[in-house]
């Protein structure tokens, strides 16, 4: 096994493959010798694709024969277990859909592999997308490869670990509150929920509540979160929420030719922040400033004023639970405790329901104010670091509040489907990493991969991995 391969970034692999400087007979290999060493203890992948070697084979047939290659040919990539994916199996984290496979890709990942990407694996998840942890009856627990007694996230979390552990070089994630930038911080990778509708969501499961649900790359670098996103986004003339084109974009560009303006937040509209995110995130605007940035302190009134995730929380219920019950109809006791907290969820009233749309809509009015004045919002992913396994709730500076909280800064782009970014700036007093989330207007996603490029490259912990001992794993 090459340490040099597994850490390189996706990127990089399909340029080592391209100058035929390794082959991508090689590069898989090396993955799954990652994975057969890595995963027993981290538990990230619930599937193996089973002509991956094969497939690496032929891509290096094709380098050889002088063909024609994709900007990811020959390069691995998984893909959360929520994707269908043709002949490999696709269980959705229950017992129920236990040895699924699927006629058809997902529309995300035929584009990988049309792009030259080759499947590796699928991983881990909670019971049909739904918690902040990836655990479930059929598969178990994944855990955190910087401290196993710690969570990667969810509803991504196995994604993360795969990438954070080395397993993986590039991905496919989901997100309906936090499930692809939480995680990300969680384990130090990057994670990007483009604005709702520019990945199409063809093929996903589950699709309800449809307006709120994106699906969007994970990787160690920005640049191959960039070529993901290019690759990905474009309506699939399937998915009815996804109508912008590409090349539609109202962000500065790669090369901005005007200053740049961020505002950065982290209390007060996001609830308790812990001591070592507030420093990260002030880190991180103190690195933009210091890169001719123009950067300002902010308060967002709208984030004050409501509770993104309650407003969350009222809707999906009305819409997940008769989606659910459909889907576990006769097998009831094969459904874990995440889908049975969402059944025990009290309905909500057609009034409650109404106003929590209405002040959704609002707080689309309040980021329309905030993005007339700034290019960027600079914030929190999550309140605290990785927290332990089944946490019910956190203190923060001295602070009880609910693990539910972990979301709270969030879901407010997720239910107004602003783009946001989660990549790794800082880490806790405990070893852990801590992110910060860029966030820009609607379809302007060039803003937040230009930014993250720049804080990338003024990074204090680019390049830092886990270590095996991190993993419980004798070297």
């Amino acid at each position: 096994m090459s340490n040099e391969l597994i850490y390189q970034d996706a990127t990089r692999l399909a340029e080592l493959i391209r100058t035929m400087e390794v082959s991508p007979v090689e590069v898989m290999q090396a993955h799954i010798d990652r994975i057969h060493q890595t995963n027993p203890k981290i538990n990230a992948i619930v599937a193996m694709a089973d002509d991956a070697l094969k497939a690496a084979k032929d891509a290096e047939i094709a380098v050889l024969a002088g063909e024609k290659l994709g900007p990811l040919h020959g390069v691995p990539f998984t893909a959360k277990d929520s994707f269908d994916t043709a002949g490999v199996l696709t269980q959705r984290g229950s017992p129920i859909f236990k040895g699924r496979i699927p006629d058809t890709d997902a529309t995300a990942v035929a584009r990988m592999k049309k792009a030259g990407g080759i499947l590796l694996a699928k991983t881990n998840l909670p019971e049909f997308s739904y918690w902040i942890e990836s655990d479930n009856l059929l598969s178990g627990r994944t855990l955190n490869p910087w401290n196993l007694d710690r969570t990667p996230g969810g509803s991504s979390g196995g994604e993360s670990a795969a990438i954070a552990a080395g397993m993986s070089p590039i991905g496919l994630a989901t997100d309906v509150a936090i499930s692809v930038r939480g995680p990300a911080a969680l384990t130090g990778v990057i994670g990007l929920k483009a604005t709702h509708g520019r990945v199409p969501m063809t093929g996903v499961w589950p699709r309800v509540p449809r307006r709120f649900w994106h699906a969007g790359p994970m990787a160690r670098s920005v640049r191959d979160i960039a070529l993901a996103y290019a690759l990905l986004a474009d309506p699939d003339g399937a998915d009815g929420y996804s109508t912008a084109p590409f090349h539609l974009d109202a962000g500065v560009g790669p090369e901005p030719h005007r200053p740049v303006r961020v505002g950065w937040l982290v209390e007060p509209g996001f609830g308790a922040i812990d001591n070592d995110v507030a420093a990260t995130v002030k880190l991180a605007a103190e690195a933009l400033k210091s890169a001719g940035v123009i950067v300002e302190e902010v308060r967002i009134p709208v984030l004050e004023q409501i509770n993104a995730l309650e407003l969350l929380w009222k809707l999906q219920a009305m819409e997940t639970k008769p989606a659910f019950r459909k889907a576990t109809a006769g097998h009831e006791a094969l459904i874990y405790k995440h889908v049975q907290g969402v059944f025990d969820t009290p309905d909500t009233s057609i009034e409650d329901f109404v106003i929590a749309e209405q002040q959704i809509e609002t707080m689309r009015d309040g980021f329309a104010q905030y993005f007339a004045r700034y290019d960027a919002l600079l914030c929190p992913v999550t309140p605290v670091p990785a927290h332990a396994h089944d946490a019910t709730e956190f203190i923060i500076n001295g602070e009880t509040v609910s693990s539910l909280h972990v979301m709270d800064a969030t879901a407010p782009l997720s239910v107004t489907g602003l783009p946001g970014m989660s990549m790794r700036f800082g880490t806790s007093k405990d070893g852990l990493p801590v992110g910060v989330q860029l966030v820009s207007p609607w379809f302007a996603e060039s803003t937040i991969l230009y930014l993250g490029s720049l804080l990338e490259s003024l990074s204090p912990v680019r390049d830092l991995h886990p270590s095996l001992a991190n993993m419980g794993i004798v070297s």
